[in-house]
């Protein structure tokens, strides 16, 4: 038997504004897609977050036996063939999906992954992975300096050395030196390797890692808060081609934090003291609270200034803050709760409310913005929203 779908219980269609959302009906159906999930065992926020994406996938590319409900208006314009002018039969859909089932998945991002080979400087062709979360590992404090979410994205993308990898390049100009016949063996070199984000989600998760390991074995977890902020700047973490120029209303400040980071990197490459990826020189001033204790670390004199309030008007990837999951608790048990934004009124359904709500299984409290900031977050939610600039552009746009 085929699941239902997972649109109706994800929908909250059948639901008042008077009545309490029972997420049952959703569990039954991820049951039904065979995910071993029991109602009285304790369950990671994190991992319930793939099965629903992994089960809407299955179910977004899964053709069905019958037209799907959202065909419905594609039935509906059909013209009506008599039985004489059908010579075959097929065992699959008989009218294409619409659009709709089709569509994007929100969480959907791809990652990049960058090879140079250290001797030769041969680039491999860049790869490209698919990822509906971010999951970063939170670095090893620093006492005094504040942990920002920052540090975490720098230390996701920061380059490692990959040992005793095959280069076709070196091994073609060994082949070129060598004598007429003489089999040359393939050449094994070191790569840098590093992570860049190709393409950005319009929803973004990003989840903070909070397990950790001691020396003997046994699990931690780790307490440390992460400072982020409201507003998210990815303009730094996003790929580019070779040659490609940012647009005219690129960020500046997130290309003065490219060259201070790209130098840092150098610096610390020639050091091996300061290899500790996520170092607050350069990071502390984009997507976490500012320390003033950490203003005289900056090194001086520079040939930009870094601005100490982060500037979003002209982010070209900029993402706002729609809920966080909190896990209290050890790593054996514990409770997850959250703060979303209260839902928009039906009066102005497309607009983006103000008021933050911590939920708590059936109980509900308003929340300040400042407490959602301060929380100890194990799962952040971003959407991707226009900057003022690009806003202004479009406008633009528009009036021609």
């Amino acid at each position: 038997m085929m699941p239902p779908s997972l649109n109706v219980p994800l929908s909250c269609q059948e639901v008042t504004e008077d009545e309490v959302l029972d997420a049952s009906c959703l569990l039954d159906v991820l049951r039904m897609y065979r995910w071993q999930i029991s109602s009285f065992e304790e369950q990671d926020a994190h991992e319930l977050f793939h099965v629903i994406t992994s089960s809407l996938e299955d179910e977004r590319d899964r053709q069905p036996r019958v037209t799907h409900l959202f065909d419905v208006h594609s039935l509906e314009q059909q013209s009506e063939v008599t039985p004489r002018h059908v010579t075959c039969h097929t065992r699959g859909s008989p009218h294409p999906t619409s659009n709709h089932w089709k569509s994007q998945h929100p969480f959907h991002g791809r990652l990049t992954s960058n090879m140079v080979c250290k001797h030769c400087e041969h680039q491999s062709p860049v790869r490209f992975d698919t990822f509906d979360s971010l999951s970063l590992s939170i670095p090893a404090a620093t006492w005094g300096h504040p942990l920002t979410l920052d540090h975490c994205l720098h230390h996701f993308i920061s380059s490692e050395s990959v040992r005793d990898v095959v280069c076709d390049n070196c091994t073609k100009i060994e082949a070129k030196g060598a004598l007429t016949g003489e089999k040359v063996e393939h050449q094994r070199t070191t790569f840098v390797k590093q992570l860049k984000l190709g393409k950005l989600p319009q929803c973004l998760c990003i989840h903070l890692q909070r397990l950790s390991w001691s020396s003997h074995g046994t699990p931690l977890k780790r307490h440390e808060h992460v400072q982020f902020n409201e507003f998210l700047m990815m303009d730094f973490y996003k790929y580019r081609l070779l040659g490609h120029k940012p647009s005219q209303h690129g960020p500046k400040a997130s290309e003065n934090l490219e060259s201070a980071l790209e130098l840092q990197d150098t610096q610390s490459a020639q050091k091996p003291g300061l290899s500790q990826p996520g170092a607050p020189k350069t990071q502390i001033f984009m997507n976490g609270a500012c320390s003033t204790s950490l203003l005289p670390t900056l090194s001086s004199p520079m040939a930009f200034s870094l601005p100490v309030a982060p500037d979003y008007s002209s982010s070209t990837y900029l993402f706002r803050l729609m809920a966080v999951v909190v896990h209290h608790g050890d790593m054996h048990s514990g409770h997850f709760v959250t703060y979303r934004r209260s839902p928009p009124s039906a009066k102005n359904p497309l607009s983006t409310s103000n008021q933050w709500l911590w939920i708590s299984d059936d109980t509900v409290r308003k929340a300040s913005l400042q407490e959602v900031l301060s929380s100890s977050a194990y799962l952040l939610f971003y959407e991707r929203v226009l900057s003022r600039v690009q806003q202004q552009g479009r406008e633009y746009r528009a009036e021609e």
